[in-house]
């Protein structure tokens, strides 16, 4: 007998979990931004990612490493994280000059220059007072990320991890 009952009351058991997990399951979790796919829900979205955006700044170790690995490329290459067509984000080109940053076109095409830095120390200076927030364009007080432009906020903008990845990465011709 107990052959008999020890199994169906292990099935009972089983069904019962299986049969409480999926009803967990079912219903909303919490309040969600609106589905609606509008502009509401994209920039609850935005504000989101915003909020995540480190404010640590690069620091002078760091942007001394982006300028000595950048001068290392050839004329008009330089920190370009995305290659793909249409907009691939801000871009550190080296120029006859020295750097400069710019928007990046189908990967490859170098745009006119936002800002430009010809001494390495300039350039330092400059970079290790931003973070990945300052370079997302969310900053307001920054004077040259800032933007009002919903699309262009941390659309492929610089960030640490890029930053890190290009100073160990290969160069390329």
């Amino acid at each position: 007998m107990a052959a008999t009952i020890i199994p169906l009351i292990a099935l009972g058991v089983i069904v019962f979990v299986l049969v409480a997990a999926i009803r967990a399951n079912r219903g909303p979790r919490g309040k969600l931004p609106p589905q609606d796919g509008g502009e509401a829900s994209r920039r609850a979205y935005a504000l989101k990612l915003r909020d995540r955006l480190d404010h640590s700044l690069f620091g002078p170790v760091l942007a001394g490493e982006v300028w000595d690995r950048v001068m290392q490329h050839p004329v008009e290459r330089g920190l370009i994280h995305e290659f793909h067509r249409d907009f691939c984000g801000h871009g550190l080109i080296r120029t006859q000059a020295g750097i400069k940053l710019c928007d990046i076109l189908d990967g490859h095409h170098a745009g006119t220059a936002i800002a430009e830095w010809t001494a390495r120390e300039d350039f330092v200076a400059f970079f290790a007072e931003q973070s990945d927030y300052s370079c997302s364009g969310w900053d307001e007080t920054s004077p040259v990320f800032a933007t009002n432009d919903e699309w262009q906020r941390n659309n492929q903008r610089l960030t640490r991890e890029m930053l890190r990845r290009f100073v160990s990465g290969p160069i390329l011709a």
